[in-house]
């Protein structure tokens, strides 16, 4: 049973790898090359992967007649709406920070997400962390700092875009975490897909009413139906690993995940990369896994 838990872990992780640099290949693309509006983008990615998950979820309940109760209680349809609005909110953010700086920097700020994760913990729940956690963050902001003042293509928008899309990820990871761990709620990671996805959508219908988007050319949009397909895989993939390893595995899978983003991107964008950036985002990378190791518990014992 171990055995099997293991296989899956490692294939799951492999797929979120996958889907998460396609999707970001794709993104970026799509808007530096096809120059989509950021808004049409996430509202496209948003509805595909609602189309999807009513496909898997969805039709099978209706076909079967499978009434919950706990399914439309108005804690359940306040969880999903919650997290559906903190959904809606990253993808934008994240397309916006994608559109205005180079994908490596973006990937940089995002590998700082423990940072907020540590903080967060210490103002909601009043979390106390040892010395070798604050030692952190001394590189983990040092390094961001180098990265802004040395990225070639730093932008201000950008910026506050991607540092914004980081501390609500990290609320958003927490509380799907609690959710999908939750013998109350019992939300599968499908359903947590679907649902919060459906709920995003649906939160989305206002940007289409007050604000005008310019759309795509229409030779565009089997490359923006590949895109969506990449999003909602990466998205099932993270909530199915997240089901089965613990936050703190899941933090060094995703810091892992961001080291080689940063490389990949660079490889394939062609980004200019200074020597001092380079070094900024080893810091990143270094202060992160430091305090990764520093959140573990240690045996009582030791």
């Amino acid at each position: 049973m171990k055995q099997r838990r293991l296989i899956w872990t490692a294939v799951f992780g492999l797929l979120w790898y996958f889907f998460s640099f396609t999707t970001l290949f794709l993104n970026k693309y799509i808007l530096s090359e096809k120059n989509v509006d950021p808004r049409f983008l996430a509202v496209s990615q948003m509805l595909l992967t609602t189309t999807v998950g009513f496909v898997q979820i969805g039709i099978p309940t209706l076909l079967m007649g499978i009434h919950d109760s706990n399914r439309y209680s108005r804690k359940f349809l306040r969880n999903m709406i919650f997290v559906g609005l903190m959904r809606f909110v990253t993808v934008v953010l994240g397309l916006v920070s994608l559109k205005a700086v180079a994908a490596s920097f973006v990937e940089t700020v995002k590998s700082s997400a423990p940072l907020f994760t540590v903080a967060a913990s210490w103002i909601l729940i009043g979390e106390k962390t040892g010395l070798l956690v604050n030692m952190s963050l001394l590189p983990i902001m040092s390094g961001l700092a180098l990265c802004s003042a040395t990225e070639l293509s730093f932008n201000l928008v950008g910026f506050v875009a991607a540092f914004s899309n980081n501390i609500i990820d990290c609320v958003q990871n927490v509380y799907s975490k609690k959710l999908l761990s939750d013998d109350i709620t019992t939300v599968s990671a499908n359903e947590l897909q679907f649902y919060t996805s459906l709920s995003a959508t649906c939160l989305q219908i206002p940007l289409w009413v007050l604000t005008e988007m310019a759309l795509p050319k229409w030779t565009d949009f089997p490359l923006l139906l590949i895109d969506g397909i990449s999003f909602h895989l990466q998205s099932v993939t993270a909530y199915c690993l997240m089901n089965l390893i613990s936050p703190v595995t899941h933090s060094v899978a995703n810091t892992v995940k961001r080291g080689l983003l940063i490389w990949l991107s660079v490889v394939t964008f062609g980004n200019q990369v200074s020597l001092l950036s380079w070094i900024g985002t080893s810091l990143v990378i270094a202060g992160v896994l430091a305090l990764i190791l520093g959140k573990i518990p240690r045996p009582s014992g030791a």
